[in-house]
């Protein structure tokens, strides 16, 4: 298939792999649904604050690349289960780094939250 399809096709069919992905996430991975719900809310507090557009952009970006990071960390996982049950140490050194890299864009996007809502609070009060 590589290098067959090309043009609109591709992009069409590229977005279709997409999406599966997306369904995949969704089916079969507990911390991105709830990762989704967190953002949707986040989304939601965000464009309720009265803030500039670079502040939303923040808030919003930090939370949607948690999921990102979160869809990269599960499709770690997936081949690392893929390739066997055994227990090695590189396998858990994959799946670590992945989790690490998770853990890294949840604080920073406690720290851009705390940092924005820290300045919108000092100004309206």
């Amino acid at each position: 298939m590589a290098g067959r399809t090309t043009g609109w096709r591709r992009l069409v069919k590229a977005t279709g792999y997409s999406w599966q992905g997306l369904r995949a996430a969704w089916r079969h991975e507990a911390a991105f649904r709830q990762e989704t719900v967190v953002t949707i809310v986040a989304i939601v507090i965000a464009g309720c604050l009265d803030v500039d557009a670079v502040s939303r952009i923040l808030l919003i970006g930090s939370v949607v690349l948690i999921m990102i990071i979160e869809i990269i960390n599960s499709a770690i996982e997936a081949v690392v289960d893929r390739l066997g049950p055994e227990i090695h140490p590189l396998s858990g050194r994959a799946k670590d780094l992945g989790s690490a890299a998770v853990l890294l864009a949840i604080l920073l996007a406690v720290f851009v939250w705390g940092t924005v809502l820290w300045q919108w609070w000092s100004l309206a009060g």
